[in-house]
């Protein structure tokens, strides 16, 4: 079937003659022709997607007749192609231009253009590099840098580099890095040229309407609803003030159902374009108006992937929905973003394509210098499993060798290629196994690839491939959080979701996806299978998703094998849920609330232990766990699938080497006040100290980083025999810490020497020394130092120790580190000070020649 025709666009003669780009047609030819590669720029509406191909194709008259592949990012967008591209031949879709895409294509034997998603591309590259027959390949819409062009673009320059030099290859865009993607597709260091191709616009006024109140930010797929109410009231202001159409950008279907709710009874027709559309529809948008003034409410698949006629206002919510990793819950899901500056311009450009128009943007002029330049690449934020297992297949597990615009990032690379290690698609070296060329071929995400394969040698296939397309497109909140009960309200729905479930489902019934065999030869898939309808979802979606199997843990929370907690989206009980006492789940879909502690559960089946551990069988792990909790060593065997604690008891003789680190462990985590410090271990301590600071190795660190560090060095012994916080109370840490002077080096018996723990003054009297502070300390009484000309000295003469002089009485009376100039300029005025409040101590004029004392005066003359 056709597209029916827009009323503005004329007869498909009149049209192809109107398209702006045609004027760059000959320089795009000729670059093609003498580099093979180039990148093409040019606005929505010029006929990049439709006149490009039919003019390389050969199809409008001018240039040999040639096969083309063009690759769209989305469905919706490569059906819409097609049939335009069709229309402006005066043909059916299927005879010289067709399309083909998931579940779906539509050729013959004189199509010439072949428009297919870049999914699709993906698995004929994989299945013949070569394209055999295809001369030309045109990446439509790259600067959306979703993740599967990128691998594309990366694959098809790999396959021109090595096996068809002849191939050509355009990349297209609307607005794009041109000069990142002409260094890419450059040969011998030279960037492939650049052709722009400018196109018919008019001038845009911008009108900023910001929510009146504070809106909460988006988070996840929660999209604040008063900002939905406010864009659905700019909406109805933009009726008032504006003529023809009305296309209003939301970020995702729940969304737009939302908007087109709060728009109940505004004198517009109100439809709704996104992916999950039904074909009618889409049609209707494109094909135009017949008088009735329209509102389109549309996904980011309208910024450039489509041309909407007849729009002449834009209204942008600001926000976009793109896939993102929860690295730290483990969870894969869309997010809702602020869109990028980059998109906000195409999105405007839609207002200005048939006359001057208007674009309504609902935030504030302030904030637009502050959002993004560009969207973030798909490739350094999403989950990168599909993309491992890809270039697995193509032969370079790190992706090393491939030519794209960003490196994937180490650690989600990592992250991706254990998943696939542990479905057996990838052996020890990362290097694909025949059953992950199998489950590349599906057209699946690899988790779900292994639900149909494993799943469907238990189930049956038929079953499998039903509960495989629900986890594939998720069901409508409507169809509840149970996948079971999801599963029969598809069985017996009329809805457009059901009708595309039956669609996918026939589909992945027919491919391969029964048991694998590592030679790579093909199974036999099997068809029938038993089980409750509860027994076979709850299987395959814990053999999609092993690490989230969950068991409840009380007041209706769960565990998830990641270590994730998780809650129904109900809240703790569930809101009246059927999964509320289920004591085991398999989690399909959760994703994370802004302020939760937990995920939230939005699609889950009820499963037993037994399946669980069946379909998480690599997570199993069981042996002796030993740490250190509440202040004492637990050791017990233990059994676990992921984070999950399945049964448990004592040990009665652990390892000693465990006993040790959990001790150890113990120390770090609760600090060395475990130990015992009398004042004498903190003297050592300080001494230690003392010396590492003013010398420095071999004398060791001894702050608590350094302590705990070398924990095993200083407190061996000691450790093997503690179990608890009391055992540890005992340890005297000052005759512990001397094991780390430096005994190796003979250094060690110099500590004392070095660091005396006491200073003999001239009284006889052994004071000790406070190494503290920054400088060594000695309190002596003033009379005590009688007749010592200068201050003691400590690290072998280069540190002076400071004096704090007492009186008689232990008060201090002086502080000094140079005593012979305290002797010679201080000692009078302190004399007369001290002299008339202790008459019988001795004071005499001369203290560097009178005998030092402990005692008075009288004392001193009986000897």
């Amino acid at each position: 079937m056709s597209l029916p025709p827009s009323p503005a666009a004329g007869t498909p003669g009149a049209a192809l003659a109107q398209l702006p780009v045609r004027s760059a047609l000959p320089a795009l030819r000729s670059a093609l022709d003498t580099a093979g590669a180039a990148v093409l720029c040019a606005p929505p509406g010029t006929g990049k997607t439709t006149l490009v191909p039919l003019e390389l194709a050969g199809l409008t008259g001018a240039g040999p007749r040639r096969r083309v592949l063009v690759a769209e990012p989305r469905r919706i967008a490569a059906r819409a192609a097609t049939r335009r591209m069709a229309w402006l031949l005066g043909e059916r879709v299927g005879d010289r231009v067709g399309f083909t895409v998931r579940g779906e294509r539509r050729v013959g034997p004189r199509t010439a253009v072949e428009v297919v998603t870049t999914g699709v591309l993906l698995q004929r590259l994989q299945r013949d590099p070569e394209l055999a027959g295809v001369d030309v390949v045109v990446l439509d819409e790259c600067h959306e840098r979703h993740l599967d062009a990128d691998t594309c673009a990366a694959f098809l320059l790999d396959v021109r580099a090595t096996l068809r030099p002849e191939l050509q290859l355009l990349a297209a865009s609307a607005t794009t890095d041109a000069q990142g993607w002409a260094r890419l597709l450059g040969g011998d260091g030279e960037p492939a040229p650049v052709v722009a191709a400018e196109g018919v616009s008019y001038p845009v006024d911008v009108v900023w309407a910001p929510p009146e109140r504070p809106v909460a930010p988006a988070h996840g797929m929660r999209v604040d609803p008063a900002l939905l109410a406010h864009v659905a009231a700019v909406v109805r202001r933009a009726l008032r003030e504006q003529t023809g159409d009305v296309l209003c950008f939301l970020p995702g279907v729940g969304e737009i159902a939302r908007v087109a709710g709060q728009l109940a009874g505004v004198d517009a027709e109100v439809l709704q374009v996104h992916g999950r559309a039904p074909a009618e529809v889409q049609d209707a948008v494109l094909a135009g108006g017949d008088g009735v003034r329209r509102v389109v409410l549309a996904t980011s698949v309208a910024e450039s992937s489509l041309t909407v006629p007849g729009v002449r206002t834009v209204v942008d919510s600001g926000l976009a929905r793109v896939p993102r990793r929860d690295h730290a819950r483990g969870l894969s899901a869309l997010a809702t973003v602020r869109a990028s500056r980059a998109a906000g311009r195409q999105r405007a450009g839609r207002a200005g394509r048939q006359g001057p128009g208007v674009v309504y943007r609902c935030w504030a002029e302030a904030e637009d210098g502050r959002l993004p330049r560009f969207p973030d690449p798909e490739i350094k934020v999403a989950d990168l499993t599909a993309f491992a297992l890809q270039v697995a297949c193509w032969g370079d597990p790190t992706a090393s060798g491939l030519a794209l615009l960003d490196a994937p990032p180490g650690g989600a690379l990592a992250a991706a290629q254990e998943v696939l290690a542990a479905i057996g698609a990838v052996d020890g070296a990362g290097r694909s196994t025949g059953r992950g060329v199998r489950m590349a071929r599906l057209g699946l995400h690899p988790r779900l690839a292994r639900a149909l394969v494993d799943g469907g040698a238990e189930v049956g296939t038929r079953r499998a491939a039903e509960v495989v397309a629900l986890l594939s497109e998720e069901p409508p909140r409507s169809y509840g959080d149970d996948l079971a009960a999801a599963w029969r309200t598809a069985r017996r729905g009329g809805d457009a979701y059901a009708a595309r479930w039956r669609q996918e489902a026939r589909r992945l019934a027919t491919t391969d996806g029964g048991p694998a065999r590592e030679d790579g030869g093909r199974p036999q898939p099997a068809a029938g299978g038993t089980g409750s309808d509860d027994a076979v979802a709850g299987l395959i979606a814990a053999l999609a998703f092993p690490e989230r199997v969950a068991r409840a843990r009380g007041a209706g929370g769960y565990l998830m094998a990641s270590g994730t907690g998780a809650d129904l989206a109900g809240g703790r009980d569930g809101d009246g849920s059927r999964l509320r006492d289920a004591p085991w789940l398999a989690v399909a879909v959760a994703d994370r609330p802004v302020t939760a502690a937990a995920a939230r559960i939005r699609l889950a089946a009820v499963i037993d232990e037994e399946t669980a551990r069946t379909a998480a069988g690599a997570l199993y792990a069981a042996g002796e766990e030993v740490h250190w909790a509440d202040g004492e060593v637990v050791a017990r065997q233990v059994s676990r699938l992921g984070a999950i604690e399945l049964t448990a008891r004592p040990l009665t003789a652990p390892d000693p080497a465990l006993l040790r680190d959990a001790v150890v462990d113990g120390l770090r985590r609760e600090g060395l006040g475990l130990l015992r410090w009398t004042p004498g271990a903190t003297a050592v301590r300080e001494r230690m100290a003392f010396l590492h600071r003013e010398l420095g190795a071999p004398w060791p660190d001894v702050s608590d980083a350094a302590l705990l560090e070398r924990v095993e060095d200083w407190l061996g012994p000691e450790l093997g025999r503690a179990r608890r916080r009391a055992d540890l109370g005992r340890v005297d840490a000052g005759q512990a810490l001397p094991r780390l002077l430096p005994w190796a080096t003979g250094e060690a018996v110099r500590f004392e020497e070095l660091a005396p723990e006491r200073i003999e003054v001239p009284s006889g009297s052994r004071v000790r020394v406070d190494y503290e502070g920054e400088q060594p300390v000695l309190a002596v009484k003033l009379q005590e130092l009688f007749g010592l000309r200068e201050s003691p000295r400590v690290a072998g003469g280069r540190v002076p120790v400071l004096v704090h002089l007492l009186s008689p009485a232990g008060r201090a009376a002086a502080v000094t580190a140079d005593l012979a100039s305290f002797w010679r300029d201080g000692y009078r005025s302190v004399r007369a000070e001290l002299r008339g409040r202790y008459p019988k101590h001795p004071w005499p004029e001369d203290p560097s020649t009178a005998e030092a004392t402990r005692h008075t005066s009288a004392r001193l003359r009986r000897g």
